[in-house]
């Protein structure tokens, strides 16, 4: 199975935890027309990362880093989830009984259903027990 049209590229953006700096990175998205998909913001020791899902990540990464941000990549996966009490347990157990750590995840909701959003330590073999257990994983295309 490919697993590859299954792996999401995230920037991670490490920025000072100040005023102003999450409304520099969405300026600077903007100007160049890059639409902000789904984010997360985290926070430790006075630094903040910010996790995103972005239509363009290539030129998000180029134009972020020429501003002097710290931005990396992650490769992430999204599974459509049931939006209804019981939705985010039925794909935490898969992941749990499968011997995948789950190292961070955010989700959102819309008007096509949720989505979960997850950071995991077997990305690859996530994605295959995720397929096999007939949830439904989104593809890298809906986001880039």
């Amino acid at each position: 199975m490919d697993t590859h049209n299954y792996i999401i590229r995230q920037i991670s953006i490490f920025s000072e935890n100040r005023p102003g700096r999450l409304a520099a990175i969405a300026h600077a998205l903007g100007e160049e027309k890059i639409n902000i998909l789904a984010f997360s913001i985290a926070e430790a020791n006075g630094f903040g990362v910010v996790r995103a899902l972005v239509d363009n990540p290539e030129k998000a990464h180029n134009k972020l880093q020429a501003l002097g941000f710290n931005i990396a990549f992650t490769d992430v996966i999204a599974v459509k989830m049931k939006d209804q009490p019981g939705g985010l347990y039925e794909v935490a157990k898969i992941l749990g009984d499968a011997g995948i750590n789950i190292e961070y995840s955010y989700a959102y909701s819309g008007k096509d259903g949720a989505v979960l959003i997850l950071r995991v330590d077997q990305v690859e073999d996530a994605i295959r027990k995720i397929r096999a257990s007939g949830a439904t994983l989104l593809e890298r295309s809906v986001f880039h």
